[in-house]
């Protein structure tokens, strides 16, 4: 009896052992497999760096419109806010005094001329006679010079004449631009004080709306690396010798509005250090007005080949950036990289990666530093068509900011 219990601890310790046993293979076969990931290689395309600004659109011509003689306001030809062409009528005054004032300017005139005729012909009687000593030489001055002021008096009355017509088509006020008129500032009726000194009466205003300008403000530093481009001949121009920019509106997402810059300050602002820089812009369909904002992209460099890889590979390790790449034996590694702009989705490497290096684009919360995993390779993204904006390389894809 005492040897079959002290039997029993020795089964036991050695059920236990068996136990163990079978289940550490067990254990070992459960392992997770490496997680998935999708990885690709960064892509290679010919890219131009560019300058965001914040502008707004100014008007090529804007014009007060004013009259320039006085009278009563006799009616209005256009409807507030519509487009106008040059030469449109718009305003009309009421033209009857001035009609009055050119029939008497022009009956003033024919007084004038016969008084001309008189003296011219008492001048020529007068020159028979003082030949003939029958007046004196003092009686045929006399004659000359009433003859003379005849002429100036003729003169003088043409020239009535002449402003007296004017001022008629005065009380005609035209477009003297195209573009949109704005509101009516008076109404038929209202006395109109014309003129040329700074109380004349204010009716209209029209500005040109296409083609249109914006103007942008850019930094010094800014300033003289695009000086160096244009002197060294490596700026981006299009065909008509002019820098190429794109602009978009505050509800837009893309740069589709292409336009060229025309014109640079001669003059940097010594309080805030920025020069002024405008474009011009086509309108056909009046979008843009006066006064609206917008930003513009500013090609910044020549065209150059760039690695790039998509945005959502890029990782965010308190101030810089980083990349995991998987090695050779599948192993996952991190890379510190420098970033460049945004192209249709993909972000510019400036350095920290090679070219044969397998990046992670898709499950990085499944990968861990120095860690196996399974890649599976994903195509090269392609750029999209119609984005192509260095004009250096026409053979190469070359990729447009975003």
């Amino acid at each position: 009896m005492p040897s079959s219990i002290a039997a029993r601890p020795i089964s036991f310790v050695v059920l236990l052992l068996l136990v163990g046993c079978s289940e550490g293979p067990q254990k070992q076969a459960s392992a997770p497999p490496p997680p998935t990931v999708t990885v690709a290689s960064p892509v290679k395309r010919v890219v131009i760096d560019e300058d965001e600004y914040v502008g707004r659109f100014v008007p090529i011509d804007s014009v007060e419109v004013r009259a320039r003689v006085s009278g009563y306001l006799d009616r209005i030809d256009f409807t507030d806010g519509q487009m106008v062409k040059q030469g449109d009528l718009l305003f009309a005054i009421d033209k009857r005094p001035f009609q009055t004032t050119l029939d008497q300017a022009k009956a003033n005139l024919a007084q004038a001329q016969a008084n001309l005729a008189f003296a011219e012909a008492d001048l020529a009687r007068g020159a028979q006679l003082v030949r003939e000593r029958t007046i004196t030489e003092q009686t045929f001055d006399q004659r000359t010079q009433i003859k003379r002021v005849a002429e100036a008096s003729v003169q003088a009355q043409q020239a009535a004449v002449r402003q007296a017509s004017l001022d008629i088509e005065f009380t005609e006020l035209r477009a003297p631009v195209a573009g949109r008129i704005g509101d009516r500032r008076v109404s038929p009726g209202n006395l109109v004080t014309g003129g040329t000194t700074g109380n004349t009466s204010l009716l209209a205003t029209i500005v040109s709306t296409d083609p249109i300008r914006f103007e942008f403000t850019f930094d010094e530093a800014s300033y003289l690396r695009y000086e160096r481009l244009a002197r060294d001949g490596r700026d981006v121009t299009s065909r008509e010798g002019s820098v190429v920019v794109a602009l978009k509106l505050l509800d837009e997402q893309d740069f589709q509005h292409q336009g060229r810059l025309d014109f640079v300050d001669n003059v940097i602002d010594r309080s805030s250090g920025t020069i002024r820089g405008r474009a011009v812009f086509s309108n056909p369909d009046g979008v843009f007005t006066p006064g609206m904002f917008g930003r513009v992209r500013v090609p910044g460099s020549p065209s150059y080949n760039a690695s790039l890889v998509p945005d959502a590979a890029i990782g965010t390790e308190q101030t810089r950036k980083y990349v995991l790449v998987v090695d050779a034996d599948n192993v996952v590694h991190v890379k510190y990289v420098t970033l460049g702009q945004s192209f249709n989705n993909l972000r510019v490497i400036k350095s920290g990666l090679q070219d044969d290096d397998r990046v992670i684009v898709n499950g990085l919360m499944r990968a861990r530093p120095n860690q196996k995993v399974n890649p599976q390779n994903e195509a090269p993204p392609t750029p999209i068509p119609g984005s192509p904006q260095a004009k250096a390389d026409p053979s190469a894809s070359q990729l447009k900011a975003d």
